[in-house]
């Protein structure tokens, strides 16, 4: 089972896939079914595997990766069972995202700007990292991994990140300036060194980022409408929110517009892009507006 389950991963790999979770779920599986004397998927060892896990989804996400491994091994060897992917009935729940009005990033960064110690760095990299986030929708770990060279000029070049996609984001002029103004104050060093330094110079810790961020918000003065606090993440929710809000009109501009957003994010399918949506009462009134627009029409001819 172990060389079915190298091939798979290298199979999978050279198509973009990291695989590193897989890996360990995989051989984590094959080593429980070895101690049972089977050198093939049996549905209902995989089920009792699966069940070690302390969550439903957890539990649900083990037994969900040796289907996968399943379905492509057993193009070859049919001796391998397919287990029910949904056995544990789990499912996936989006938490609402909290959409930032452009008053409450103002705030973000103005509080950033008041961090410790005054004069120094550190204000500037957050209220840099905040509203360059907020400019791009880069996902945090895109942005902390930035280098001196990626910086060009036609904009921020994005390495190998999820899915081992490699991509260039096009800067605003405004955050091109704000950029370079960081960049500027923080001295240029060689190609390879980090955009984003914390006070001895090393890339800024995404741990680190999140507690900031966190104490940002709380000082800002404003929480999400659920109660729960906004989270880091949610600047990119609110990017692509407000990319589409400012989409041409006419629902083939509005599908175009949709899919450079896609490629802009770095998605490998629009659905992913879906995803980061959010209904805003700008959103509502745009729909409400094409609806009555389309009837009307509708009525005319």
């Amino acid at each position: 089972m172990l060389n079915a389950i190298e091939t798979y991963l290298a199979l999978r790999r050279a198509t973009g896939f990291a695989m590193s979770n897989a890996e360990c779920l995989l051989k984590s599986f094959a080593a429980f079914a070895a101690a049972r004397g089977q050198t093939h998927v049996v549905a209902q060892t995989a089920i009792d595997w699966a069940a070690l896990g302390p969550t439903v989804a957890q539990r649900d996400a083990r037994l969900r990766a040796v289907c996968r491994f399943v379905r492509h091994v057993q193009v070859e060897d049919v001796g391998h069972e397919l287990p029910p992917a949904n056995h544990f009935g789990a499912r996936k729940r989006r938490r609402t995202p909290h959409i930032y009005t452009t008053d409450e990033i103002g705030r973000l960064i103005e509080a950033a700007l008041r961090l410790r110690p005054m004069g120094e760095l550190r204000p500037y990299t957050y209220a840099t990292l905040i509203a360059l986030l907020s400019a791009t929708g880069l996902r945090i770990s895109e942005a902390l991994k930035l280098m001196i060279a990626d910086v060009t000029s036609d904009g921020l070049l994005i390495r190998e990140t999820k899915f081992r996609k490699t991509r260039l984001v096009p800067l605003h002029d405004t955050a091109v300036v704000g950029l370079q103004r960081y960049l500027d104050r923080r001295g240029l060093g060689s190609d390879d060194d980090p955009v984003f330094i914390d006070k001895r110079g090393r890339p800024l810790r995404y741990i680190a980022v999140k507690e900031t961020f966190d104490k940002l918000v709380d000082k800002a003065g404003f929480r999400s409408r659920s109660d729960r606090r906004p989270r880091l993440h949610d600047l990119r929710h609110t990017f692509a929110v407000r990319a589409l809000e400012s989409s041409p009109t006419g629902r083939g501009r509005c599908g175009a517009h949709m899919a450079a957003l896609a490629t802009y994010m770095g998605h490998v399918n629009i659905y992913a892009t879906y995803w980061y949506l959010e209904a805003t009462a700008d959103f509502l009134r745009d729909v409400a507006a094409a609806g009555a627009a389309f009837m009307s029409e509708g009525r005319s001819t």
